[in-house]
């Protein structure tokens, strides 16, 4: 295989083989380790992010529990679900990748979860900006005593700055 594709965990590699088949590259091998290039990149940044903001990273955010949480997908995709209110949850969903089959950008407020947010499962909704994503590589929550404004903040933040990091890493692969 490949220099980049060889360190992708192996569960995980056909993902990115998939990726590669929608990203509207040649399907080459050459296509094939820039996508997986970006997708560690991807996650390196994101585990960057969550440590410079103080988030802490979880396996499974129960869909009754009022924390929101960011996650990552399998396919470097950014699920951003804020704290449960009265009125839903608002959710952002951001493809942030080269992939021609999904939305680049959804937000939806009054979202509900369908089920828990769990490592290695799609997150799905009753009601969201998408009905589910792939399934979900890493999920990070803010700390339990800040309020839930203080916690939609830092999400919100942490979602932000990903966004664009993850879009420089875009287009630094395009650009070579």
């Amino acid at each position: 295989m490949g220099q980049y594709l060889d360190q992708i965990p192996v569960e995980l590699q056909e993902h990115v083989r998939q990726i590669t088949k929608t990203s509207g590259l040649p399907e080459t091998d050459d296509s094939l380790e820039l996508i997986a290039q970006g997708w560690l990149e991807k996650k390196k940044r994101f585990e960057k992010i969550l440590d410079r903001m103080s988030m802490e990273e979880i396996d499974l955010l129960e869909a009754t529990d009022e924390r929101g949480c960011l996650a990552m997908t399998y396919s470097g995709s950014l699920v951003s679900v804020g704290p449960l209110r009265e009125q839903g949850r608002t959710v952002q969903y951001a493809s942030i990748g080269l992939r021609k089959d999904v939305p680049e950008a959804a937000t939806k407020e009054g979202s509900e979860l369908a089920a828990d947010v769990r490592v290695g499962a799609e997150v799905s909704f009753r009601t969201g900006p998408v009905r589910s994503t792939s399934p979900v590589l890493k999920i990070a929550v803010t700390g339990e005593e800040l309020d839930l404004e203080e916690q939609e903040r830092i999400i919100t933040k942490a979602t932000e700055v990903l966004t664009r990091e993850f879009v420089k890493v875009n287009k630094e692969l395009e650009d070579g």
